[in-house]
């Protein structure tokens, strides 16, 4: 789902966006001050970018054998659209959304993100729910024509939302309903670049930082400079056009994710609606959290929490981090008052610089 946010690494500049086959403004800027080393001899970091999933990717890594990976990261990328690609109408996942009772699961690349998703639909008690589709293209952010529902429509569309209206195996995936659907909008960003940066692992990078609009993982350290990868978090009152860091957090060996709501949205007759749509009420979410960033050992789980996260609301999102250790965030919301407020879990505490 970027929800978007900003990221800072020591070397190059450059914008992007967030989620899944829209091109939306983004939450997120990596930054990498072009330039060679602070020494002589340090490394130099080699570069990959394009184009995927409606958005960008972009990586930094370090390989003495001065290695050029692109295509084969433009192939594997290839592979997993037409997996979870829903703008895709060839992917796995249209077919499964257009079909009466389900597929068979062909590729790899369809069952983790799914699985993924059923552990934190159930650990944030529904508010990250995979079968959101039907729901997402009723308000004009998935591939369908919006509908511009009323409540009545609304609460149509959610008798067929729910994880426990589909079944999956390894092999297939079933729905019992011809109507549900999925919608791969909210993981499926940080699950591409888990993907990625799973594929340069086995190729011997130990150092990299991959992003893909606006999710990544920071592996290692960026040896331009001989210290861990940091990540800029943009301030929720930034404008498109002038965007600006709230905090800074260094990361290593972990992804990072941001969703927010003050740049993806559209109004209809003066009221805003945001694309974080509330699976159990139907309606898109109204919270006063403005912001989630997410920090986890992979990408897609910072990528689903994220959404669930901006859901549910800084309050009981907060609290449910207190039952998940392997998860820190940074929230940032308003208070009554219009001021912005920011928490941030205790794990961050060494990691993490806040900006008044």
């Amino acid at each position: 789902m970027l929800h978007l946010d900003i990221f800072y690494t020591l070397q190059h500049y450059f914008l992007m966006e967030h989620r899944l086959q829209r091109i939306l403004p983004s939450f997120l800027l990596v930054i990498l001050i072009a330039g060679t080393a602070f020494q002589r001899k340090a490394p130099v970091p080699l570069r990959m970018e394009g184009a995927t999933m409606g958005t960008t990717y972009h990586i930094t890594y370090f390989d003495k054998k001065k290695r050029d990976f692109k295509k084969s990261v433009d192939s594997l990328l290839v592979v997993v659209n037409q997996s979870i690609n829903t703008y895709d109408p060839r992917a796995e996942v249209s077919l499964f959304n257009k079909s009466a009772k389900g597929v068979a699961i062909r590729l790899p690349y369809l069952y983790p993100p799914i699985k993924k998703a059923h552990e934190v639909y159930t650990a944030s008690r529904g508010a990250f729910d995979l079968t959101v589709m039907p729901l997402v293209n009723a308000w004009g952010f998935g591939p369908a024509k919006p509908m511009r529902p009323d409540s009545s429509k609304i609460d149509s569309l959610r008798t067929f939302v729910g994880f426990q209206k589909i079944r999956y195996t390894t092999d297939s995936v079933v729905k019992s309903d011809p109507r549900v659907q999925l919608d791969f909008g909210g993981i499926g960003q940080g699950y591409g670049a888990d993907v990625i940066a799973g594929f340069l692992e086995s190729k011997g990078i130990t150092d990299m930082l991959v992003e893909l609009g606006g999710e990544g993982m920071a592996v290692g350290h960026n040896l331009a400079s001989g210290k861990p990868w940091q990540v800029g978090i943009i301030d929720p009152r930034s404008t498109i056009d002038h965007q600006f860091f709230k905090a800074y957090v260094t990361v290593k060996d972990r992804s990072f994710t941001t969703a927010g709501n003050y740049f993806n949205y559209y109004e209809i007759d003066g009221r805003k609606y945001s694309h974080t749509i509330d699976p159990k009420t139907g309606f898109p979410a109204q919270r006063a959290l403005l912001s989630a960033s997410v920090f986890a050992a992979d990408c897609m789980t910072a990528d689903a929490w994220d959404t669930a996260f901006m859901v549910m609301g800084h309050e009981k999102a907060i609290e449910l981090l207190k039952q998940h250790p392997e998860l820190d965030a940074i929230l940032i919301y308003s208070l009554p008052d219009g001021k912005l407020e920011t928490y941030a879990t205790p794990g961050l505490k060494t990691s993490v610089i806040i900006e008044p």
